[in-house]
């Protein structure tokens, strides 16, 4: 019984370029090898079958009968390892794990869920933890891996991205506009039933940077709660400040005295050091990077 022959597996690329092209050449430029090297593999397989594979001509190679048998066999140990190749491809880029977002009341609610909605779709491997809270401390401790805040972070350990400065409007619904009138002026903002902030003095200070002075007893309805806020211009009851944003999720809501230059916050997507590292973390964080400005 004759012994079996071994060989390089490893040649068998070259050999299959080779016989595909017909040359050299030809299969120099499909696989970006130097000609000597496919000449070198081919002599190197053919030492260690025993048998000749190609026969030099003038104008290239032809197969022998030995190299033809050999084809189907080196076909599928390609498709083999193309498969394998691709599983491994699949598998590295597959992510999973829990990443926990905290951010504010108003864009945990307003913000967000389209943007998360679209990573869901783009990973599903990914879980997202959102945490509702004003308090940046969270990553801190880690309570969060994630910061979406109207703020800097000021801590060392801390990675801050700057995304935007997210706009500030004054709006009213349709409702509040056809009883009182649509002011045309901002110094026609002290005779409408304004919402403000009850202890925060925010927007206090803001009109006065604005040349605008208004005291808090000329706000008519007043809260600190930021949700509550929203459904309190959104149902009609004044003319409130708020991120523009939030215009597109309270129908009826308009925008009012678009020449009034309220300062805008600037919006930071803060990270971990420490975790920053972690595939899963980098592809949310350069995720929410993306898409969020455009939410704007």
């Amino acid at each position: 019984m004759s012994e079996a022959k071994t060989f390089d597996w490893a040649l068998m690329r070259s050999f299959l370029a080779v016989l595909d092209a017909g040359s050299l050449m030809g299969a120099a430029r499909a696989t970006g090898l130097q000609q000597p090297t496919l000449s070198r593999h081919i002599t190197e397989l053919e030492s260690q079958l025993g048998v000749p594979l190609f026969e030099r001509t003038g104008r290239g190679v032809v197969a022998t009968a030995a190299a033809l048998s050999l084809a189907d066999g080196a076909r599928q140990m390609q498709a083999g390892a193309q498969a394998v190749t691709q599983s491994l491809a699949r598998a590295q880029s597959q992510r999973s794990g829990t990443v926990r977002i905290t951010t504010s009341h108003v864009a945990a609610c307003y913000l967000l869920p389209t943007v998360l909605a679209q990573l869901a779709a783009e990973e599903p491997g990914i879980a997202v933890e959102v945490v509702a809270s004003n308090d940046i401390t969270n990553l801190l401790r880690r309570e969060a891996d994630i910061a979406l805040r109207m703020v800097r972070p000021d801590q060392a350990s801390l990675v801050a991205r700057k995304l935007a400065d997210l706009p500030i409007v004054a709006a009213a619904h349709e409702s509040y506009l056809a009883r009182a009138g649509t002011p045309r002026q901002p110094q026609e903002l002290a005779q409408h039933r304004l919402i403000g902030y009850d202890r925060d003095g925010t927007i206090v200070r803001g009109f006065a940077a604005l040349g605008l002075p208004l005291r808090p007893d000329q706000f008519a309805l007043r809260t600190d709660d930021q949700i509550a806020y929203g459904r309190y211009v959104a149902a009609g009851a004044g003319i409130g400040f708020v991120a523009r944003y939030n215009l597109r999720h309270w129908p009826g809501v308009q925008l009012v005295l678009p020449q009034l230059k309220i300062p805008p916050l600037p919006c930071w997507l803060a990270v971990h050091r420490e975790i920053r590292g972690s595939p899963v973390m980098r592809r949310v964080f350069d995720f929410l990077c993306e898409r969020l400005p455009a939410a704007f």
